[in-house]
């Protein structure tokens, strides 16, 4: 795997994983019953997103990691998984 790919991948799994992240813990104006005037009452109060940006980076190398591992050190192929014949 060139750099590139290997960062292209991380990219895509760190992306993936912040939209999981993101909703985890928020709680808005609304159910804190302080919506402040000119906001959406589903804006957050607190969101974080330092905390998430690099809870996200952890877990996105995790699974990166795995990744990497399974393809590229494991032997494995889709050879080795039994795949159902296609029916016809």
């Amino acid at each position: 795997m060139s750099l590139i790919s290997a960062i292209a991948i991380y990219f895509i799994v760190w992306w993936i994983v912040l939209f999981t992240i993101l909703p985890i813990g928020v709680v808005t104006q609304q159910e804190r019953g302080d919506v402040a005037p000119g906001t959406a009452p589903s804006a957050p109060i607190h969101p974080r997103l330092w905390r998430k940006a690099l809870l996200t980076t952890v877990i996105a190398a995790i699974v990166f990691a795995g990744i990497y591992w399974l393809r590229f050190r494991s032997g494995l192929t889709l050879d080795d998984f039994p795949l159902k014949p296609p029916s016809g």
